[in-house]
């Protein structure tokens, strides 16, 4: 894979770290070290144009390298990038001011660097392909696919779908707009489109105050929108970089319980449960968000085509990981997966690829918290247990231990 990878720091030895890091796994890539120090701060009218991703390190001699990443994001079309600080209150700033990932540059695992660096560069390459279609006409705001509702901004993109803020034009009340990628003509099209109305149609009748709030639906002939609440608080994945208290850690994974204590009781999984799917309100509280990839426990396995693998690898189940049949059970799994990673602020298996990660769900035993959480290892242990029998069985088990 050809990549275009742009390096910014004034220290020649970790340049050349992170240009390593970059070559062994992309023997193929372009490097552009920049040395702010020997070169000087790069001008306001720097875009990163040409790269794919820019790794921005905190040597700056004189400089401010959080001046320079708050002039970079506000950039039209900036590539993704990602920080190197030396201190939590860098890791803070960074996140705050715009940066797609944070790493400690005294401590770069270099698994985990690629794995973050490919999930940047593959987002912005379908970001890329598509813009002519979501985006619309930036001058006005308006997106002509979507009639009354005027186009803010980018929030996320996944391979079936882009997600906006978006306003609504008679009233001018915010919304998340949630727009299908792929048009059922394509190959594979049907199924997206398939489980993209599932999505609507199985959360739009909740009320709870822990699921996301639904407001509208629309289908045209290649395309279709779901408009639901806009949850201005940032998602648990945000949160979990600036660092989770044992009370708050506690607190959320009771509030997802309930939420999928509400779900399953409709017959709902989730099966797509990460902290980037949870969203945090004003008033620090839970909601739920994205069941794309949620199923009906009494639908058949036709909807996902046999044998597919739907869902994010950190998080998924060993049933799910190796395409077995999953319920409730698989989603406490990855319940369990984030409270682990809520209470340490690091993710329980890594690996170089998903199927590294898979593997590691299934056969490597369940990791153990540091001594100041030991009093939460049983209920880790329960609730990521291999094989679903040995797990709490529901999610009221899960609020009924903590």
């Amino acid at each position: 894979m050809k990549i275009k990878v742009m390096i910014i720091d004034g220290n020649s030895d970790f340049r050349s770290l992170l240009m390593h890091h970059v070559t062994t796994h992309w023997p193929e890539a372009i490097i552009s070290p920049y040395d702010p120090v020997a070169s000087g701060q790069l001008p306001d009218e720097f875009s990163g144009a040409g790269n794919d991703i820019v790794l921005l390190g905190d040597d700056h001699g004189d400089g401010d390298a959080l001046d320079s990443l708050r002039r970079f994001v506000r950039a039209n079309s900036f590539p993704p990038l990602i920080f190197f600080g030396s201190s939590t209150e860098a890791k803070r700033a960074a996140l705050k001011c715009g940066a797609d990932a944070y790493f400690e540059r005294r401590n770069v695992h270099h698994d985990a660097l690629i794995v973050r660096l490919g999930d940047l560069i593959r987002t912005q390459d379908l970001l890329s392909s598509t813009a002519s279609l979501f985006i619309g006409d930036l001058k006005t705001g308006i997106n002509p696919l979507i009639k009354g509702y005027r186009f803010i901004r980018k929030l996320a993109t996944s391979e079936h779908s882009a997600v906006y803020l978006a306003e609504k034009e008679s009233g001018g009340s915010k919304m998340v707009l949630k727009v299908l990628r792929q048009i059922p003509d394509h190959a594979g099209g049907i199924g997206a489109f398939d489980r993209f109305l599932q999505e609507y149609e199985m959360i739009a009748d909740l009320d709870h105050p822990n699921v996301v709030r639904i407001f509208d639906l629309g289908v045209a002939d290649d395309h279709a929108h779901i408009a639901m609440e806009y949850v201005s608080g940032g998602d648990l994945r945000q949160r979990i970089d600036r660092g989770v208290a044992e009370e708050d850690a506690i607190k959320y994974t009771r509030q997802i319980a309930a939420a999928l204590a509400e779900i399953h009781k409709v017959g709902i999984l989730h099966r797509d449960l990460k902290p980037g799917n949870i969203m945090l309100r004003d008033s620090d509280d839970i909601a739920l968000i994205d069941f794309g990839l949620a199923k009906r426990m009494r639908l058949e396995q036709e909807i996902t085509g046999s044998g597919e693998i739907f869902g994010t690898p950190y998080y998924m189940s060993p049933e799910q990981g190796h395409a077995n049949d999953v319920d409730a059970r698989s989603d406490i799994y990855s319940l369990g997966v984030i409270f682990y990673e809520m209470l340490t602020g690091e993710k329980p298996y890594l690996g170089t690829d998903a199927m590294g990660i898979i593997y590691k769900h299934s056969q490597a035993p369940v990791p153990l918290l540091p001594r100041r959480l030991s009093q939460h290892q049983a209920l880790v242990n329960l609730m990521m247990a291999k094989r679903p029998e040995d797990r709490l069985q529901t999610v009221t088990e899960v609020a009924e231990w903590l």
